[in-house]
Parts: structure tokens; sequence; C-alpha cells
């Protein structure tokens, strides 16, 4: 796809990492760093099927607190539940304390309708209230002052100062064509899912060719997020997987199963090896492993074999 970006490869802060003694996330955040991987993603749910969640935004200012040198990814912020001013200036203090470290990637959810009728939004607006954030994020990011009216929100005369020394990257996460369409306009690059690599190829195709429509510069970070179940036994590894998949999301493992590999690190890198050839540069990998040090491991040589 002509892309010379580097391949990033990133592995889920998990329960522990988020959760634990203090001494105990800092030790699990040096061994990613000392492993070569290059970055933690992290989910955020207001409060997801049975009111789970967590805030992307506040563990990224938690997580990057522990190592000045670690690089977060939210993967993907539900931003039509929040006022787009109030996110900026989240961003911005982000920015601040962790400069250049926040990866930003941005979804329209919509798997639990009720997520969004709790906080007052009507799930068929999630996409027009995500165009219409993103536009004002674009805006009140520079620093410069931003008057707006739109369909979901109006105000004058807002600012967000100091603006972020260094540009927040914002993928845009989705399948359906208005994702692809979202990316395009207002992306550096697709965070994709659940997607074969012939497709991803297809994609990403499409969104540098309408990108370039808007006058906007081809976006280079195109992106992927995958569970994988690790184990040299791979009958264990699909089992440990499935039961992860399942718990969470609800539905048969079989409905991801093509999208979801399984095996040792070097079977996961090789099923993934197409996705980087066809452009992926930035891999966000959920390891269902036997222990969080193990999962560490493993995404770790999964990265090593992907930027060879």
């Amino acid at each position: 796809m002509g892309n010379d970006s580097p391949v990033r490869v990133g592995t889920v802060a998990s329960p522990t990492m988020l959760r634990s003694s203090h001494s105990e996330r800092a030790a699990l955040v040096s061994q990613v760093l000392d492993s070569g991987i290059d970055h933690l993603f992290i989910a955020d749910h207001v409060s997801f099927i049975n009111g789970t969640g967590m805030d992307g935004l506040i563990n990224a200012a938690t997580l990057t607190a522990l190592d000045a040198r670690l690089k977060v990814c939210v993967g993907v912020y539900l931003l039509a539940l929040r006022h787009p001013v109030i996110v900026a200036r989240q961003l911005a203090t982000l920015s601040e304390s962790a400069p250049g470290a926040l990866i930003l990637g941005v979804g329209v959810g919509g798997e639990d309708r009720n997520e969004f009728l709790m906080c007052g939004i009507d799930p068929a607006t999630r996409g027009r209230r995500t165009d219409e954030c993103l536009h004002v994020l674009e805006q009140l990011l520079t620093g410069e002052r931003v008057d707006h009216s739109g369909e979901f929100f109006s105000f004058e005369g807002a600012s967000i100062r100091p603006a972020p020394r260094s540009p927040i990257p914002i993928l845009v996460g989705g399948r359906v064509e208005a994702a692809l369409h979202r990316a395009a306009r207002y992306g550096d690059g697709w965070l994709a899912v659940w997607v074969s690599p012939t497709r991803f190829s297809k994609a990403i195709g499409q969104i540098n060719a309408a990108a370039q429509g808007h006058g906007r510069p081809v976006p280079t970070q195109h992106g992927l997020q995958v569970w994988a179940g690790i184990d040299e036994d791979r009958d264990r590894a699909r089992t440990r997987l499935a039961s992860g998949m399942e718990s969470f999301y609800r539905v048969p493992f079989e409905r991801f199963e093509k999208y979801s590999p399984y095996g040792s690190a070097r079977d996961i890198a090789d099923f993934l090896l197409p996705y980087r050839d066809a452009g992926c540069r930035v891999f966000n990998i959920m390891p269902v492993a036997a222990t969080d040090s193990a999962g560490i491991d493993s995404v770790a040589a999964i990265g090593e074999r992907l930027k060879r």
C-alpha cells in the first residue's frame, strides 16, 4: 500500500494493570516497556451490558503517570456519550502531563443500546453525534476561539488553551461504510476489527482516496484490534480464547473465530502478517494467556516478527 510508517504493536492494559497495587501495576508496565512493546491500549464504556466499564481517558492518565516512557491508545472512546468541549479540555490536560503519549481511537459503539439511553442519547444519532464531536475537537485542539452551531451542540467563544504541544493522533474505528468516510474526513487512520486482510486492504484504499478528495493528507496509521488465544497447545489456546470472548460479548465464539487467531506467538504473528502487508501499522493485541506476564511476553514476540 506504499506505507513506510513503522509498525507499532500494543498489548491490552489488563485488569491487574489497572486495579492492583501501585507496585504491581508499575512492575507490569515496566515489563511491557522493557519487552519492546510500543504501547498499551484500553477500552472505554460508561456502562456496558451488565454495568461494567471504564473511563478511557482517566485510565490513560493513570497509566501514563506510572512511567514517562509509556504510550497509550484508547480503543475505542465513545465520543458520542460526551460533550466535545469537555473532551477537548481532558485531552489538552492529558497532553500537558504526558505530551505525545496518547493515541485516541474513536468509535460509535452501539453493542449495548441501553448504554446510550441511560445517558439521555438516542442510539440512532450516535454516528451523527460522533461526526459533530470530531468536527468540534478538530477546531478546539488548535487553541483558537470556536463558535459552533450544530445539530447537537451550540456555543460561542469556546477556547481550550494551551493547545496540545503535539498533535493527538485520531484513529476512527468501525466496520461500516460510514466509519470509513469518518476516518477519511477526520482520522489519522482507521482502527479495524473483525475484518479479513482483503477487506482491510480494500477499506484503506477507499479511505486514502476519500481523504485526498477532502484535501487531507493520506492517513498512515491504519490499525487493527484483535483478540488472540495464547498457548503452545492450539486446542487449549482456542478454549481459553473462546471462554474469554463469549464471557465479554455474550455471543458464540464461532461468530468471531475466523478473525481471532489462537496458538503460539508464531502462529498469531503468521496470521497477522497479511494485515501488515496490506498496510496495517498499529496492532492492538488482546492476549488471552495463562498469566498477564505470559501475555506480555507473547505480544512482544509477535511484535518482533511483525517488525522484521
